[in-house]
């Protein structure tokens, strides 16, 4: 059997898993369909593109979840991570970058790198022979997974991630809008100015709900049912579930002053982060959405602030699957039936860029060890990696399993502590000192 490692998709997972097979010594070949073969969302044939988002959401590794999985993921020498702090964007707590530079320099750094070989080309159906890793993420090419769907013996799962609109920065009325972090968060003047805000009183925050509600919106096809991930709902399903929902979700007002009318509370704020590093282009946070194009310039136009906007891209709505993960897979991530064959990413049901990246990581140095002849046990469920691992192999319920963000509710409980909100802070920094000897103690073994 080949010692060379094959991986599907050039996504987060796909490129975190050759980073680390190639750094152990590995020979690896990264199969990528795009450009050749597009997708909805993608725009380049960059490896590591993002689409969704330019966020990788809180970089604190104390108190949150996914900030934790950050520090894991570069203690391990994750290619993704590293990237980030390379093109790293002011956005407050959270770890935002610029993210076509992002993109090109994953794909530099894995081209150059000796070890890596990408060939772009359309895998159809399932190897039955070689170390592969499917890490092609929730946009799988049609005929790769009708191949998965007959394999697994039922059809993918799927639900429906929605996309948010790009604003040029010139085009936003700032006599209107002003520059400010939620409670000033951010330790630098350009972190605490790193969201732009576009402030609503309640007359027009109720219009904009309206035609929120009354718009143009993308229609599913005949037999397709729209399940949505509840991290990435769109605005006006958001605002369905309730007139309210918005003000306390992502156009909550707290924790910000408007410079123009200081002494006026705002009723709802919608927030607008960096999307590029020369501060050209703004994505508006939280407002994924499925309206038709149309529709969308007359509604967000009523933002004030946002009255002329121009936009570099709109919003949009695409059909993600993933796989019965706690049914499918061993703990190696491996199927069950092809064992030769890993999967990694988005399509184990893991929800994010940097849970995706996390699981290519593992399935990277997994692969590896077994290439070697080495064993390598899962992380302990203590910490980040071993929490999400071990949640989409088994610890999930499989006749609900849906896509997962990492987060505390995975963890097994740290004994003795307070329960509820008042003793929440030690807690988490419970779950983190001890997620993060247990990382260092298995990374080391």
């Amino acid at each position: 059997m080949s010692d060379t490692l094959h991986i599907i998709g050039g996504g987060m997972a796909g490129s975190e898993a050759a980073w680390q097979a190639a750094n152990a010594g590995i020979t690896v070949v990264i199969h990528e369909m795009r450009p050749k073969v597009g997708t909805f969302a993608h725009q380049t044939g960059l490896l590591g593109e993002m689409v969704c988002s330019n966020s990788f959401r809180s970089d604190d590794n104390e108190q949150n979840a996914v900030g934790l999985l950050h520090w894991e993921m570069r203690t391990a020498n994750g290619l993704i991570m590293a990237t980030a702090e390379k093109h790293r964007l002011p956005a407050g707590g959270a770890l935002a970058v610029d993210r076509d530079p992002f993109a090109q320099s994953v794909t530099n750094a894995l081209i150059a790198h000796p070890n890596v070989t990408v060939e772009y080309n359309e895998i159809k159906e399932l190897p039955d022979t070689g170390h592969w890793i499917i890490a092609t993420g929730p946009l799988t090419s049609g005929a790769l997974a009708e191949a998965i769907a007959a394999e697994t013996g039922a059809e993918a799962l799927a639900f429906f991630d929605a996309i948010a609109p790009i604003v040029y920065a010139d085009s936003i009325n700032m006599e209107k809008a002003w520059m400010q972090s939620r409670y000033d968060k951010g330790e630098t003047e350009e972190e605490r100015t790193a969201y732009l805000n576009c402030p609503m009183d309640r007359d027009t925050y109720e219009a904009f709900i309206d035609a929120l509600l009354s718009s143009d919106k993308t229609e599913f096809r005949e037999g397709e049912t729209a399940g949505y991930f509840d991290g990435c709902l769109p605005i006006e399903v958001m605002a369905e579930r309730g007139r309210e929902t918005l003000r306390f979700g992502p156009m909550k007002p707290v924790g910000l002053t408007n410079p123009h009318q200081p002494d006026v509370k705002a009723y709802a704020v919608v927030q607008l982060r960096r999307d590029n590093k020369l501060g050209t282009l703004y994505n508006i946070v939280g407002f994924q959405t499925k309206m038709k194009h149309g529709a969308q310039a007359d509604v967000f136009k009523m933002i004030p602030g946002l009255e002329d906007a121009r936009f570099a891209r709109l919003g949009g709505i695409h059909r993600n699957s993933f796989i019965n993960s706690p049914t499918l897979l061993d703990d190696q991530m491996r199927l069950r039936n092809r064992p030769n064959i890993r999967f990694a990413g988005q399509i184990t049901g893991v929800e994010g860029y940097v849970e995706s990246a996390a699981m290519g990581l593992l399935a990277g140095r997994m692969a590896t060890a077994e290439i070697k002849g080495e064993e390598i046990s899962t992380p302990p469920n203590t910490t980040a990696m071993g929490a999400l691992i071990t949640h989409i192999t088994g610890g999930a319920e499989a006749k609900t399993f849906q896509p997962m963000n990492v987060n505390f509710g995975l963890f097994p409980p740290v004994e003795g502590l307070k329960s509820g909100r008042r003793g929440r802070k030690d807690r988490y920094k419970a779950y983190t000192d001890r997620a993060k000897q247990d990382w260092q103690a298995w990374l080391e073994s």
